[in-house]
Formats: structure tokens, sequence, C-alpha cells
């Protein structure tokens, strides 16, 4: 998804590594996301994906889109996803569209609001994305509470 190289200057020189964020899903409700850091980018890409796997969440979707409107804050950067009425298509910029499209989701409005640092962006739509709840098993909730 997105690499960058580190350099930490020492009394020897410049001391290189790198990170890579890396997005994981399967298309069907399920997205996770992580930062490998190593000294080559081949490894921080696989620290990240090993890292990814285990920070799953699932996603709750009704038909193509998500079920209400969300918005979450991770650090400066907003992000602030709607559902679509079907055939809209996911509109949305850069690694936002990338989450959306490997959560499952086909129609969505999303907008990136404030810091566009790309890993807060993703960790930011990840936590919006998390505070959807599944309408079916909200009412089933609510309706155990009340009786």
């Amino acid at each position: 998804m997105f690499t960058r190289r580190i350099a930490k200057v020492v009394k020897g020189g410049r001391h290189l590594r790198f990170n890579a964020l890396v997005v994981v899903g399967d298309g069907d409700g399920v997205v996770g996301a992580s930062l490998g850091k190593a000294l080559a980018i081949p490894d921080a890409v696989r620290k990240g994906n090993a890292s990814a796997r285990k920070s799953l969440i699932r996603v709750p979707l009704r038909g193509s889109t998500i079920p209400q409107e969300t918005r979450a804050k991770k650090g400066a950067s907003i992000v602030l996803i709607k559902p679509a009425p079907p055939g809209t298509g996911i509109i949305a910029a850069g690694v936002v569209r990338a989450v959306l499209d490997l959560a499952g989701v086909k129609d969505a409005v999303a907008k990136s609001l404030g810091s566009r640092n790309p890993i807060n962006v993703i960790y930011a739509t990840l936590e919006a994305l998390g505070q959807l709840k599944d309408p079916a098993k909200e009412i089933a909730r609510r309706k155990g509470q009340e009786g």
C-alpha cells in the first residue's frame, strides 16, 4: 500500500530502514492493516502482512454498501464514510478507496478531511468501519434489553 525510507543519522553516517503499510482483506467484509518495519522492503512487507492478518475486523454490509454513515479521527486525519445507492461505486480517493475495496464495499462515498498522511488515514478508515453496527443485531440487542 505505502512504503517509505527512514534515515537515522548516526556517528558513522546514515542508518537506513523501511516502513511498509500493508492492508489485507477478503472482499467479503473482513479487512485489516498494519505497519511493518525492517532493514529491507520485502521484510517490512512480510512483517506488515503477518501483523495485518492478526488485526482483522469484520465490517457489516447491507447489500453492496455500509449500513449507516460513520466518521472517525486518527491524529489530525478525519475520515467520513456514507452509504450510497447501488451502482454508485466507491467515490473515494487514495488509500480510503483501497481499504473499502478490500473490505468488500461496492457502493460508498468517502471524504478524507484534515491531514492526508496515509498511515493515519488508513487507521481512521479502519476505526470508522469498526464503528459500524449490523442493523439486524442492533435491533435484536435493543429488543432484548426492552423485554
